[in-house]
């Protein structure tokens, strides 16, 4: 695995790194000891995936306030998708800085999404599975949201007239 910093303040990009054979390939996902030379402290608790049928849907933005904040490794394991995290952390350096990333199927690419970011993607390819380890259980009193199109972020998504949720529609503007 190769963990490299990007521009936001303690988000990551993770490259799995293949070794292939005449029988397939092999790759490891998640190593708590890679991560933790990275001073990251990420403790698995729920891995969830979930399943989109067609293409410009998206599903986001959010997240869990504190006690129950939550980071993530988010990854794409069929179709294509572009991810988006936005620190919302008012003490950082960066916030209210997003990153925007294609992660697909075959690019080895997943993305370390630190507790007090949002989170969202958009799916760029029809029936995109996504999968994602959470280091925090779920709680809905503790959850909240960014309104995807909020212009104080002014995220540029790939596809415009995304398909949403009325839950995803009405989060409030910054």
């Amino acid at each position: 695995m190769i963990i490299r910093p990007t521009e936001i303040k303690d988000l990551y990009i993770i490259t799995r790194e293949p070794r292939n054979d005449e029988r397939g390939s092999f790759a490891r996902t998640f190593a708590k000891e890679e991560l933790a030379k990275h001073g990251i402290d990420f403790n698995i608790v729920h891995i969830n995936q979930g399943f989109t049928y067609k293409k410009g849907t998206i599903r986001g933005l959010h997240f869990q306030i504190a006690p129950k904040e939550e980071a993530k490794i988010f990854q794409c394991l069929k179709g294509r998708v572009y991810d988006v995290a936005v620190d919302m952390r008012e003490d950082s350096p960066t916030y209210r800085k997003w990153l925007g990333i294609e992660l697909t199927e075959d690019n080895n690419t997943l993305v370390y999404i630190p507790k007090g970011f949002a989170h969202g993607y958009q799916t760029l390819t029809d029936n995109c599975l996504v999968e994602y380890f959470v280091s925090e259980y779920y709680a809905p009193q503790f959850e909240r949201g960014v309104r995807w199109d909020d212009p104080a972020l002014a995220i540029q998504w790939p596809i415009k007239n995304p398909i949403l949720s009325p839950k995803d529609t009405s989060w409030p503007l910054l």
